[in-house]
């Protein structure tokens, strides 16, 4: 038997019942399972850029990729403003970048972390530009650098308004031509495996949950498979989705967080959500149309409803304090005016630089009636990323053996209490190469695990009514936003818990019964999200970053990782 130890920071489960896999109906090993060395889930900017560095060390080797719907229908592609990498030392500097990231995290980045990626960066997003990515350029061609909140130099590099659709085209590219690595598009990963289902009780205090693989549904057969790796990489993106508004796409339903909680590896720091503060306010439309904050940096002004600038009332910085500033800035002139949005003012800005710069926006914009030039945009804050997420050590290694993460579903402590903006590309660059590294040094040795029952749907039915999962979606996103939302409180949180309790029993007591489906699968993971962003504020007995509780308004002197 394994080797136990103490964990702080244990949380109970939802009522009576763990949020693990119970419900498993499984049979003997039967039919020969699909196998692949590596296996990465998901398709966006850290999935494929592990992939290569993994084809090109190992040419020999089979490497897979798993996503739910089209390989480029990711997170990644939905990043507007760019990357921020020094890479001009004449005017910039690594410390530079390293402040401003320690500042924005509020007291929780880890600095090791911090200095690894910036200082790791500008090489990585040398090699992405190698591969075929195009930024954009001046006449003279240098790169066109922006400035973006929180920043004290301009260090974003940029495609226009659609960096990361860039970004990722040119991995696809990349990846298309490795003939090692294969794209199995339409699977949806139900839950990786463990020594669970061999018929072992795993817990958290295990120092040894191990990981063999994953089962996972074949969109196109309807057939759950399993999936036998030496390594899984877990690149799912974030859980935007768990929120009524938000900038993210439908995908982006917190898949491979719920899976390794489930799963009885650590998570962390889930309380810290970042909302946008600048989302087109277009009622009734999701996912938002994201106003890049790139925009404020050229000059775009916040006003409220009266036409007043605001945010230099809130914050010295004015317009380009970081997200948790002015998200919070933004609420609060919202619930004092009483108004659903306030406005960005880009009407004095250059018309030739603005339509080269943010061509979608200027065309979003149009399509709905709106001239920028004559008119302000009305926007509001939207749920956009997940500063926390699995645990990681440096290398990329979760708390699960031969598990590893990164992008925006880990947690690496590169952006503590707040990301700053437009660090979130470059993390992916940065651990997704670490990842593939460390994978290199040990992967000859790992085994597969051959003696895993295959998945037995005996005795589950299609559920009668669709509506049973689209309804609990909609109460957990109205939960998650009217108590989890910018500005919380111990009432609130307490409401959402026992709400979220709720729909998790429902939702449970359904999974036991029906057949598997995507809408299932992360209606449960996105219950999963909702409660442990909860569990963490209620945890955080504070205010720092994106989390403030107005029944704790103030910063402790204790800092703390909330690690679930």
């Amino acid at each position: 038997m394994p080797n136990y130890y103490y964990v702080l920071y244990t949380i109970q489960p939802l009522s009576n019942k763990a949020l693990t896999n119970d419900y498993y109906k499984q049979s003997p090993y039967n039919h020969h399972p699909l196998k692949t060395d590596i296996l990465i889930i998901g398709s966006g900017i850290a999935g494929l850029t592990s992939a290569v560095k993994l084809a090109k060390r190992f040419p020999e080797k089979s490497i897979s990729v798993i996503t739910k719907v089209n390989t480029d229908e990711t997170n990644t592609k939905y990043a507007q403003g760019g990357i921020a990498v020094v890479n001009d030392l004449e005017h910039d500097s690594f410390l530079k970048h390293i402040e401003d990231t320690l500042v924005a995290g509020d007291g929780l980045c880890n600095r090791e972390v911090v200095e690894i990626v910036v200082k790791e960066g500008p090489e990585r997003v040398n090699e992405i530009i190698d591969w075929g990515t195009k930024f954009d350029k001046d006449v003279e061609g240098d790169y066109m650098r922006g400035k973006e909140g929180g920043h004290s130099e301009f260090r974003i590099l940029h495609h226009k308004d659609v960096t990361g659709m860039e970004m990722e085209r040119a991995l696809i590219a990349e990846v298309q031509s490795h003939p090692n690595i294969k794209i199995f598009n339409h699977w949806f990963v139900v839950d990786i495996i463990t020594q669970h289902h061999m018929g072992y009780l795993v817990t958290k205090a295990m120092p040894d949950i191990t990981c063999y693989g994953v089962y996972a549904l074949n969109l196109k057969t309807n057939q759950i498979e399993k999936i036998l790796s030496r390594v899984t990489l877990m690149s799912t993106g974030g859980g935007g989705q768990v929120y009524r508004t938000t900038t993210n796409p439908k995908i982006a339903t917190g898949d491979g967080v719920g899976m390794v909680y489930r799963a009885k590896g650590r998570i962390e720091n889930m309380e810290f959500i970042q909302f946008h503060p600048t989302a087109l306010f277009e009622p009734g439309i999701s996912p938002s149309f994201l106003i890049t904050e790139a925009v404020r940096g050229d000059g775009g002004i916040l006003r409220n409803k009266d036409g007043v600038a605001f945010m230099p009332g809130y914050d010295s910085r004015a317009d380009l304090a970081p997200r948790d500033v002015v998200a919070r800035a933004i609420d609060s002139e919202m619930k004092r005016t009483g108004t659903e949005h306030v406005y960005l003012d880009c009407r004095h800005m250059n018309q030739e630089k603005f339509r080269n710069h943010f061509p979608n926006i200027y065309a979003k914009c149009d399509k709905i009636g709106i001239n920028v030039f004559e008119q302000m945009i009305p926007v509001a804050p939207a749920a956009h990323y997940c500063c926390g997420g699995i645990k990681t050590d440096v290398k990329g290694r979760t708390s699960i053996v031969n598990l590893y993460a990164c992008g925006e579903c880990s947690s690496t402590g590169l952006h503590g209490a707040n990301r700053l903006a437009s660090n979130s590309l470059l993390e992916a660059l940065v651990f997704a190469h670490r990842c593939a590294e460390d994978i290199g040094t040990r992967l000859d040795e790992i085994p597969f695990m051959d003696k895993i029952p295959d998945w037995n749907a005996s005795g589950t039915t299609a559920p009668n009514e669709m509506i049973l999962i689209t309804q609990s979606l909609k109460e957990l996103q109205s939960v998650m936003s009217d108590y989890v939302g910018i500005v919380r409180n111990d009432v609130r949180l307490h409401r959402a818990l026992v709400r979220i309790d709720l729909l998790h029993a429902e939702t449970e007591e359904l999974y036991k019964t029906a057949t598997i489906s995507p809408q299932l699968c992360e209606l449960r993971n996105l219950i999963t999200i909702g409660y442990l962003v909860v569990k963490s504020a209620q945890f955080r007995k504070e205010s720092r970053g994106l989390h403030f509780n107005t029944d704790y308004p103030y910063k402790s002197d204790l800092l703390q990782q909330i690690v679930l």
